[in-house]
């Protein structure tokens, strides 16, 4: 493994037909010699957070839905968190945002400042997600903030409008090529 793309996004290339992650914008939370995992951005759902982790919606972004993460463990809720004036125990991965651990209610003081849920996650054991990028399964791609709390049904092609070079020309990559 050359470099770790910890808080990173990952961008699926529009060539990749696997529907776990087409057109996903995946951010991620660990990426390490032993595996990675993150969550799928835009993928939201009609699911009301508040039917699974009611203590937190006050704090949600808006959608206030429950997204997919990704096809592990979809039985387990993932956060993902702005919060400025974290906790020294908090990580963040980048900018203000980090992972939040949702099994406990938010502190009264000091909550952070908006939170998005997903139901499971993105994984990949360890030199998979270096094979899938050798191959150009997946561009990598520096975040910001709006990535994880804007609007997500165009993530996918804003991320790359933003990019220099050929990546740029990428958002414009028709859904079937065949009928371009």
């Amino acid at each position: 493994m050359a470099a770790s793309f910890t808080g990173k996004l990952l961008v699926a290339n529009p060539e990749m037909r696997d529907p776990n992650f087409y057109r996903t914008v995946v951010l991620l939370f660990e990426h390490t010699a032993d595996g990675a995992f993150g969550t799928v951005l835009n993928r939201p759902t009609d699911e009301l957070v508040a039917e699974h982790v009611p203590d937190w919606v006050a704090l949600l972004a808006q959608p206030p839905v429950v997204f997919i993460g990704g096809p592990v463990r979809n039985e387990i809720a993932v956060g993902v968190a702005e919060w400025s004036g974290a906790p020294a125990e908090w990580k963040s991965l980048f900018s203000s945002i980090g992972f939040i651990d949702l099994t406990d209610p938010p502190r009264e003081s000091d909550p952070p400042e908006r939170v998005r849920v997903y139901s499971g996650y993105s994984g990949w054991d360890a030199g998979q997600l270096e094979v899938e990028m050798a191959i150009d399964s997946w561009f990598v791609v520096d975040p910001i903030v709006d990535d994880v709390f804007g609007d997500p049904t165009d993530l996918w092609s804003r991320v790359l409008k933003r990019q220099p070079g050929r990546l740029r020309l990428y958002a414009q990559y028709p859904d079937d090529i065949e009928s371009n």
